[in-house]
């Protein structure tokens, strides 16, 4: 395992494991790891992952290109940013926190809690030069600042690209579904040399989606704005029901459907839990706390203004997550225009479905200035949510779900199954009547594939199968909330780094290029060669890859978040430990910063 200079100064971080202590790079070197270690959970311990990435020598990659391990024993890091030029760069990663929900997570329950400065379950940003070596931790809370303590934080990156000017972050306070803890979003200037956490814009939307990735253009900030529920309405599975709804970024019609969460709650969409308002019309930026704020979407704001969050405007809507973002060059196929990565929808939840895809979407906002719409929440991706492909099986997020682990697959009770195959099958619209017309996606990946990160490849990074203008993307994999989205012998999809080719539909002389239609190609660029968590059987690759950002070096530098055990309808072995301990615990001392060069 590569490590930072033994000569970092920092916190040392211990954690249990079964075979052997693991210190963890939290501000200190790490000793080199000889053999492969059992990780646990601090909070959790019965909850472990084999942990031995080496040098990724169990990834796919193809010829002409090398992997190889930057740093290892991460926090669950999510985003990267860069600074310099190819002789001489930092590198700032991002360690996100508590960024799924468990009881395991608690970043309140390790050590002193809070402030706690070992706190894996905290974020920071660490800065480490182009060789490894650990310079300085950034951020990390404190009672008097820093980045928020509950978490998650999910990107980084510099106004200026490699030269630098000011460091953007975005943070919540979400601590992943814990009750009430909404509008707590913030996107934050961060000095990347000192720490000072500066907030630029507060009090956006927090739910099962916080504030999200971030992207520059012209003079404007844009950021994914997930959606505050799984599939818009808000259930049990959003702080028990205290979490916010929904806001759309046009006037919205509901429809006369309201969704049943048990106990006597029903619950229209874009609605506070157990409030009924068929047919209402719902105002543009309904319950939010800036003019423009809306979610489930892409927002932009002025990077010049003196109060940022009064020029808040939506751009592109009608996503459920639309986490990963990147503009496209200007003299690409895509014209600058901006490629979205979108997460489709679980089976939990008070509307739970099954087999949602995750789409590749184009954004734009209208000649008028309005946001393009697509389609979310009652169109995933071409096709419209009442299809039967969509309909949920019974599952244990499901709201209607009584536990029995007696009764695989599904976990539920059998009256409570029986409940959810008749009141949930098929799925129901949120809303009347979609508030436009529909922009299709691009393409679709696998349900449960999960989109984390994209980027554009430069020229020096062509080669083999990687084309001019090429991009790549991140799958982080699925949750296990369904079953897999493979069905043996054939591969996950998941866990793995996609590339993406742009070409034309037509080769005809003289045609008027402007108006060609674009033909995609898509193909496994890196992947394990199990196509499953590397934790699972110990293999020497990738477990969640999270981001993927194109270096000053000219390599691709894939942020892995590191073990999760979850639910393990997907998996049985990955399946949390523990009565109570789910659904998503995560496993701190697992991520890694892998990095694929040309060779």
């Amino acid at each position: 395992m590569n490590d930072a200079s033994s000569q970092n100064k920092g916190a040392v971080l211990r954690f249990p494991v079964l075979s052997s202590v693991f210190v963890l790079a939290s501000g200190l070197a790490l000793p080199a790891l000889v053999s492969a270690a059992t990780v646990a959970n601090p909070l959790c311990p019965n909850n472990t992952a084999l942990f031995n990435p080496d040098t990724g020598q169990d990834i796919v990659i193809p010829p002409g290109f090398k992997v190889s391990v930057f740093k290892a024993g991460l926090n669950f890091p999510t985003g990267i940013a860069f600074r310099g030029d190819a002789e001489h760069f930092e590198v700032y990663v991002l360690e996100s926190g508590h960024g799924l929900p468990s009881v395991c997570n608690d970043q309140s329950k390790f050590g002193t809690g809070d402030f706690d400065p070992t706190n894996p379950f905290t974020p920071d940003i660490l800065v480490f030069d182009s060789g490894g070596n650990l310079r300085r931790t950034l951020a990390k809370p404190t009672a008097t600042g820093g980045l928020q303590a509950e978490g998650p934080a999910v990107d980084i990156a510099f106004e200026g690209g490699l030269q630098g000017g000011r460091l953007f972050a975005t943070d919540s306070n979400q601590a992943t579904h814990a009750a009430g803890q909404n509008n707590s979003s913030r996107i934050v200037i961060v000095d990347p040399d000192s720490g000072k956490v500066t907030p630029f814009i507060t009090e956006l939307p927090t739910g099962d989606h916080p504030t999200e990735q971030l992207a520059f253009k012209a003079n404007w900030i844009y950021w994914s704005q997930g959606s505050t529920t799984n599939s818009g309405v808000v259930g049990r599975d959003n702080g028990g029901g205290t979490n916010q709804q929904d806001i759309p970024c046009q006037d919205i019609v509901l429809s006369n459907n309201v969704f049943d969460s048990g106990g006597g709650k029903k619950t229209s969409g874009y609605s506070a839990f157990g409030v009924q308002r068929p047919g209402t019309t719902v105002k543009a930026f309904e319950s939010a706390h800036h003019h423009g704020v809306c979610d489930g979407a892409i927002l932009r704001a002025r990077l010049d203004a003196a109060r940022p969050g009064e020029t808040i405007e939506p751009y592109s809507w009608g996503y459920r997550n639309g986490y990963a973002i990147r503009f496209a060059p200007n003299d690409h196929p895509l014209k600058g225009g901006l490629l979205v990565g979108e997460d489709g929808a679980d089976e939990r939840g008070a509307r739970p479905s099954n087999n949602a895809p995750d789409p590749l979407q184009l954004a734009a906002q209208n000649p008028d200035g309005s946001p393009d719409y697509h389609g979310w929440p009652d169109r995933y991706g071409f096709l419209p949510t009442n299809q039967a492909v969509f309909n949920p099986v019974g599952g244990p997020g499901d709201d209607l779900c009584v536990p029995d682990a007696a009764n695989p697959p599904s976990m539920c009770s059998p009256a409570s199954l029986a409940q959810i195959l008749s009141a949930d099958r098929p799925m129901r619209d949120v809303l009347a009547f979609p508030p436009q017309q529909i922009t299709a996606p691009l393409a679709l990946e696998a349900a449960d594939s999960s989109f984390t990160g994209i980027d554009f490849v430069p020229d020096s990074f062509v080669g083999g199968p990687v084309q001019r203008g090429a991009a790549l993307y991140t799958l982080e994999g699925d949750f296990g909330f369904s079953a897999a989205n493979a069905t043996p012998p054939a591969p996950e999809v998941g866990h793995e780094v996609k590339l993406l080719n742009f070409g034309s539909n037509s080769s005809e002389q003289g045609e008027d290029h402007q108006n060609q239609l674009l033909a995609l190609k898509i193909m496994r660029f890196a992947h394990n060669t199990t196509f499953e968590q590397a934790f699972v059987s110990g293999i020497r690759g990738f477990n969640r890859p999270t981001n993927v950002k194109m270096g000053p070096d000219g390599c691709a530098w894939i942020v892995d978040y590191g073990a999760v055990r979850d639910f393990g309808q997907s998996d049985p072995d990955v399946k949390f430990v523990g009565t109570g301990n789910g659904p998503l615990v995560q496993i701190p001392g697992t991520g890694v910063i892998w990095k694929i060069c040309t060779q």
